[in-house]
């Protein structure tokens, strides 16, 4: 049987840049590792630790918002960190489809307020805040962390740095993401728990195999380490 404690996984797009549909389950900080540019409709490129093949790619009014803030090198944006999340009023066209916006920024001196173009002949008033100091270490350390017991004990110590409503939901936000990452699935416990007592190699490799599209990567590295740990290497 499936584990339905936690269903946010189901509900993560398959795509390859940050969507807003990640952001459901509340913001996200990242830290940018690289920027890179192309052509067409989403010209830049932003990398970010753990993307996961995912890197942000912001909208136009995002871009200027970047450049505005970190100034136009994008050789200089690496190890600055932003907060993005899902505005649920973005439109495309008449219809609303939600998209990814940002919130925080780091390496500003102070909160920015900008009047931007959204759509022709309408502009918007934006407000981007001064990331904290410290929410990004915090972030990478929950994001990191290894095992369930070192990420209750990180998030605690984020948690009790500050009495701010919006950071402590975003640090509970990554949490949660963290948690869902190392908790082990009911199917990845049922494929261990059938390779712990398959009669022998050949069929433990069997169920190995039939496995491999019900898993994602992580959950596949800890069942192949179940048959290596019984069987040796498959």
């Amino acid at each position: 049987m499936i584990d339905v404690t936690d269903l946010r996984h189901t509900i993560v797009p398959k795509s390859d840049q940050l969507n807003a549909d990640q952001l459901i389950g509340g913001p996200m900080t990242i830290t940018v590792t690289r920027v890179s540019a192309s052509s067409g409709d989403q010209p830049v490129t932003v990398h970010y630790e753990g993307d996961k093949g995912r890197p942000f790619k912001p909208c136009l009014t995002m871009r200027k918002v970047l450049v505005l803030a970190w100034g136009h090198d994008g050789t200089q944006w690496p190890g600055k960190s932003m907060r993005v999340y899902n505005d649920p009023d973005v439109r495309f066209g008449k219809d609303l489809v939600g998209g990814v916006r940002i919130s925080h920024l780091s390496h500003i001196a102070a909160d920015i307020k900008v009047s931007l173009a959204v759509t022709k002949g309408k502009k918007a008033l934006y407000e981007i805040k001064r990331l904290a100091d410290g929410d990004a270490e915090f972030t990478a350390a929950i994001k990191s962390a290894s095992t369930i017991e070192a990420l209750k004990e990180v998030f605690s110590k984020a948690y009790k740095a500050t009495k701010d409503d919006e950071r402590r939901a975003a640090f509970k936000a990554e949490y949660d993401r963290r948690t869902q990452e190392l908790a082990p699935s009911a199917q990845l416990r049922k494929f261990v728990a059938e390779i712990n007592e398959a009669p022998n190699a050949d069929e433990a490799a069997a169920i190995l195999d039939g496995a491999r599209e019900a898993l994602n990567p992580a959950e596949q590295a800890e069942l192949n380490k179940a048959y290596a740990d019984r069987f040796g290497d498959a």
